[in-house]
């Protein structure tokens, strides 16, 4: 039998392992990037076109590189940041495998031009596909200048996989934003397709938060600053206030390099217990300081995961530190033993006798029989005197004014947002088949709600009961739906233009999506610098905040990022159908139930809400009836 194991080719090596260190544009800047950082470079430039697609350039003021040292980086495991086994266990560089330019080399055309500062000219070097194309001395300024070109030009498959535009910006844009916050002492400048989207200037650990995320975060950040034998921890976690559903900023760094901890996020989590609604989250930004001999961050090819030696402590430190920064900021309620001036509350004593305390009533009293200008008069009843036939008040004292002072009857705090006008469906189940139709048909008993949430009523088969809120995510999504097919959604101006300031990757999202935003009602002005001026809301948002909604939705859009233009646009109309639909306790009146039922069966899907939640269910007679059987 022939040998059938051989070695593969160092390209062929190359582009597996390009498959693991380089999945997208965001890939290339962070390996480069991290290489600028370990040349002690104090000024980064990054321009992407395309996204990235076309041409990734990185551009560093480091101490660059020889023309030998030029030529030997792009061959497998050359790295100038280890030489033993024993080095991984006191890295203090963002790189050590020496694998990222033989990766990125393997999968692209790369152009580096390098100088040191002892050399008066340097090196231009071309690679395409791990091949070398050519070598030369050129005029360059001292550091480095990579430019990653037409990336998976020799791989097809892996380029076809990429995603849009604006979903590979946004991942590059929260590569970019990770690795600035790491270092705030580097300035950083990020050029997309000739146009600035973020220009950092090195300064202090707030001024580069600040610098990316807005300055309306100052407010909501409390500090954190803890030195232990085995960590020191240093940053700022948020205010309660500063919670949200989605979206929140949430970043730990264990020196000087970001990494996700879901364990230790927990611990952040855990001091916020009983101040927070389940399901918010709260933004942090934690750098934390250990021993590069208890860690171990060679366990996985991006480096984004770590293992700590001593991980259940860390987490106890962690969990005390958030909580001592909130008590100092007052975030947490407090004990107050100052009593001066409080009433005196007197000592239970279990065998004395409990008296009821007792309240005079003066019956006789009326404040309408009081003489002053705010008497009688002023709630008089207007009478015809006789012979002149016009108006004049009377004088006399009111009756019946015990009737100012019955409560009201209760209706509803919020009507249903307003929804843009269509044909009325001939039926109220339109869209239904005859056998459900009789399954649905009502018995002409009336409505009523059961605990603010369900609407309940008697249908021909049994008890009918609805989910008020979810009902009107469906009907809300199906008609922001139709106004971003005929791009015909109805505005609401608002009186007073509200500003918002959004981080670079929600503002480049917030123009990308400008059109559909605009079909749904929104009116939005681009201010430039990541601010905005929204001028305008959809019909049937009034009462909502403007920043927010439009924040929320973002998040959402984010959070959910995909290449297909036509889940963008679904995105967006669930998202806004859930901030706009009615809230879960919200009172109704006997006619807004009804037309909620109506509106719900005259959707193409009653039953469920467009991320599969149950709207409504039906409790059988024959269910009511096992039950007393």
């Amino acid at each position: 039998m022939s040998d059938i194991i051989h070695l593969l080719p160092d390209s062929v090596a190359n582009q597996i392992a390009a498959g693991e260190v380089i999945q997208r544009p965001s890939s290339v800047i962070k390996e480069l990037v991290e290489n600028s950082i370990d040349a002690g470079a104090t000024l980064i430039q990054v321009y992407v076109v395309d996204a990235g697609k076309s041409c990734v350039q990185v551009i560093d003021n480091g101490q660059g590189m020889s023309e030998t040292d030029a030529r030997l980086s792009f061959e497998r495991h050359a790295t100038s940041k280890i030489s033993a086994a024993t080095d991984l266990f006191s890295l203090h560089t963002m790189g050590f495998r020496g694998e990222a330019l033989a990766s990125i080399a393997a999968v692209a055309q790369v152009e580096l031009k390098t100088r040191t500062k002892s050399e008066d000219v340097g090196v231009s070097i071309c690679i395409e596909g791990s091949k070398f194309v050519s070598q030369e001395l050129v005029s360059c300024p001292v550091g480095a200048n990579f430019a990653v070109k037409n990336l998976f030009f020799n791989i097809p498959a892996r380029r076809k996989f990429l995603k849009t535009n604006q979903t590979e910006l946004s991942n590059i844009m929260n590569e970019f934003e990770r690795i600035a916050l790491a270092h705030p002492d580097i300035s950083f400048t990020l050029h997309s397709n000739d146009t600035l989207v973020m220009n950092l200037s090195s300064g202090n650990f707030r001024q580069r938060i600040l610098g990316i995320f807005g300055r309306k975060l100052d407010q909501q950040l409390v500090p954190v600053q803890v030195e232990t034998s085995l960590v020191n921890i240093s940053g700022f976690v948020g205010l309660p206030s500063a919670a949200r559903k989605k979206g929140a900023h949430q970043y730990f760094f264990v020196n000087g390099r970001y990494m996700r901890h879901p364990y230790f996020s927990k611990a952040v989590m855990t001091a916020y217990e009983r101040l927070l609604p389940e399901g918010e989250q709260i933004p942090y930004f934690l750098h934390l300081q250990v021993d590069p001999s208890r860690i171990d961050v060679n366990i996985h090819p991006t480096k984004t995961e770590i293992k700590f030696q001593d991980e259940q402590p860390i987490w106890q430190i962690i969990l005390a530190a958030v909580r001592e920064a909130l008590g100092r900021s007052g975030a947490v309620p407090t004990i107050d033993f100052d009593t001066a001036g409080r009433p005196d509350i007197p000592a239970f004593t279990p065998h004395g006798d409990v008296v009821p305390p007792e309240v005079e009533i003066d019956t006789s009293y009326n404040p309408f029989e009081q003489p002053g200008a705010n008497s009688a008069s002023s709630f008089a009843t207007p009478v015809r005197s006789e012979g002149r036939g016009a108006m004049s008040r009377t004088k006399s004292s009111v009756t019946g004014w015990e009737q100012l002072y019955t409560p009201a009857e209760r209706s509803s705090a919020r009507s249903l947002p307003e929804e843009p006008s269509e044909p009325e469906s001939p039926t109220l189940y339109g869209n239904l088949s005859k056998d459900e139709q009789q399954l649905w048909e009502r018995s002409g008993a009336e409505f009523f709600q059961y605990k603010g949430r369900f609407v309940v009523t008697s249908v021909k088969s049994g008890l009918l009961f609805v989910e008020q809120r979810r009902a009107h995510i469906r009907i809300l999504y199906e008609q922001y739906m139709l106004r971003l097919h005929d791009k015909k959604g109805p505005s609401q101006g608002l009186l007073f233009p509200q500003l918002i300031q959004l981080p670079p990757s929600q503002a480049t999202l917030l123009e990308e999506l400008t059109d559909e935003l605009t079909s749904v009602g929104f009116d939005i002005s681009n201010l430039g610098g990541g601010s905005f001026s929204v001028l305008a809301i959809p019909a049937g948002t009034e009462g909502l905040d403007p920043g927010a909604l439009v924040g929320g939705l973002l998040d959402d859009a984010l959070g959910k990022a995909t290449g297909a233009k036509a889940e963008i646009v679904q995105i967006i109309a669930l998202s806004l159908a859930k901030k706009a639909a009615l809230p879960i306790g919200q009172a109704l009146s006997q006619a807004e139930m009804e037309d909620l039922i109506e509106k719900l069966f005259a959707c193409e899907t009653p039953n469920y809400t467009p991320d599969g939640k149950l709207i409504l269910s039906i409790f059988s007679q024959e269910q009511i009836e096992k039950i007393f059987a």
